[in-house]
C-alpha cells in the first residue's frame, strides 16, 4: 500500500471534483498467495496420520498458488459507499486486505490518502476480556485519547445493544453481540477509509437499519466506505456504488441497481 502522490490526487480530482477527492486508486492490482495442495484422504486427519508421513518420509503437500485479484482498476472517493459483490471465492475479501495494506501486490499498485481501517467478521477483540475492555483498547487502538474514549463510551455500548453484557467476557457473546460491537467500536471514530468484510451479516433488522444510518453519516462527513455483503438488499440501500468481481477480475461496475440486477440474473 503506497500514498497518493500529489500528481496522482490532483489528476484524480480533476476527473471529477463533484464526487470528492480521491481516497484510493488500484492500479492494476493483482494478488498471488501461497496454500498448500489438497491433501489426499490417506493423509488427512490425525497425527498418527502425519507420524506415519515423517517415518516414510513422505513430503508435506505441495504449495500451491491462487491468484486471487486479476488486474483489476478503480478509483475511490471522498463520500462515496462502495459495495463490493460476487461469489464466494471471488476475490473479495482478498481485495479489501489488499486496500488495506494486509497483503502485499504480486503487480500492480495500492495508492491511499490516509489510513484504512479494516472491520471484519474476525476483527481483532479478546474474548477473554469484558467489552467493557475491549472497547477501552479498540478505541486506544484507532488512536483516540482518554477523553475521547469517556466521551464515546456510552454511544458505543447503547449502539451496539449489548446492554449489561459489556461487563461480561466476550466469550460469553453471541456471534451477533460480538459483530454489533464491532463494528459500534470501529465507527466511533471518523474514517478516511473504512473497510467493511460482511460484519453486518449476524445483526438483527434494528442493527442493520442503524449500520446503515451510521454508514450513512461516515459518508457525510467525507469519508469512504467499503462494503462486503451477501445481503444484497444492504447493499442497494446503504452504496452509491458497486463493483461486482467475477474469478478476481471486474465484470462490471456502476449504478447499484444496474449491477445488482445484471448479477442477479447471471
Amino acid at each position: 500500500m503506497a500514498e497518493l502522490t500529489e500528481e496522482q490526487s490532483q489528476v484524480a480530482q480533476e476527473e471529477d471534483s463533484e464526487i470528492g477527492s480521491p481516497t484510493v486508486i488500484v492500479d492494476d492490482l493483482h494478488i498471488v498467495y501461497k496454500v498448500y495442495g489438497a491433501a489426499s484422504e490417506s493423509e488427512k486427519g490425525n497425527a498418527a496420520n502425519a507420524l506415519m508421513r515423517v517415518l516414510r518420509r513422505q513430503g508435506r503437500p505441495q504449495m500451491k498458488e491462487v491468484h486471487a485479484v486479476k488486474g483489476v482498476s478503480f478509483v475511490a472517493r471522498h463520500g462515496e459507499a462502495i459495495g463490493i459483490i460476487g461469489r464466494n471465492g471471488s476475490g473479495k475479501s482478498t481485495l479489501l486486505r489488499a486496500i488495506a495494506g494486509l497483503l502485499p501486490p504480486h503487480k500492480g499498485a495500492v495508492y491511499t490518502d490516509g489510513q484504512p481501517s479494516l472491520l471484519g467478521v474476525n476483527a481483532a477483540l479478546m474474548k477473554e476480556l469484558t467489552g467493557e475492555r475491549n472497547i477501552v483498547l479498540g478505541c486506544y487502538a484507532m488512536g483516540m485519547s482518554p477523553a475521547e474514549v469517556q466521551a464515546k463510551y456510552d454511544e458505543i455500548v447503547d449502539f451496539s445493544g449489548i446492554g449489561e453484557f459489556v461487563q461480561f467476557p466476550m466469550s460469553t457473546y453471541s456471534s451477533g453481540m460480538g459483530a454489533r460491537l464491532r463494528f459500534a467500536i470501529s465507527s466511533a471514530k471518523t474514517h478516511d477509509v473504512l473497510l467493511i468484510d460482511e460484519a453486518l451479516a449476524t445483526g438483527d433488522r434494528d442493527f442493520k437499519r442503524k449500520s446503515q444510518e451510521r454508514i450513512m453519516q461516515m459518508r457525510e462527513s467525507a469519508g469512504t466506505v467499503f462494503l462486503v455483503a451477501h445481503n444484497l438488499d444492504v447493499i442497494e440501500e446503504t452504496c452509491n456504488r458497486v463493483i461486482w468481481l467475477h474469478k478476481g477480475k471486474i465484470k462490471m461496475e456502476g449504478d447499484p441497481q444496474e449491477v445488482l440486477e445484471a448479477y442477479n440474473k447471471a
